[in-house]
């Protein structure tokens, strides 16, 4: 179970880095990347299965290296479920910032301007998700340096 746990924890950084690499060239480049999208859901399910593996060693009496090991095995699962949120809340944002209400406001600008509120909603999502990729990696990597693992 132990080398199931290091095995997902390795999976977890590799994926979100990974998405966090693809992402930043991607909103970069003002592109949209349906690889990236992706290679963080299979991150983020991979986190799952670590935490639930991570989880069931500590029930069966495993005790973790260090309590900064838990923070670190846990804080990926908060920063991903805040930036869920925030990527939900691009929208409206960007709607803000331009004085639009909705999306029917959206639909009676000319075309080119609809596409460009599209593209900075989508560029806005890709950026919030990508930031989160690349500070779990690391949180990733600090959990693995801290137990020994790496």
């Amino acid at each position: 179970m132990t080398a199931l746990h290091l095995v997902a924890g390795v999976g977890v950084m590799t994926l979100f880095s990974l998405a966090g690499l693809l992402g930043a060239w991607r909103w970069w480049r003002v592109e949209t990347s349906r690889w990236f999208w992706r290679l963080l859901r299979a991150a983020q399910a991979v986190l799952g299965v670590q935490v639930v593996l991570g989880g069931i060693l500590l029930a069966q009496g495993r005790d973790a290296s260090d309590d900064l090991h838990l923070v670190y095995g846990l804080l990926p699962v908060a920063v991903s479920f805040v930036a869920e949120q925030l990527r939900i809340a691009a929208a409206q944002t960007v709607l803000d910032a331009r004085g639009l209400a909705d999306a029917e406001a959206v639909g009676r600008l000319p075309e080119a301007d609809q596409r460009s509120v599209v593209v900075a909603i989508l560029r806005r999502e890709l950026g919030v998700m990508t930031l989160a990729a690349l500070f779990i990696a690391g949180l990733a990597a600090r959990a693995g340096f801290m137990s020994g693992a790496l």
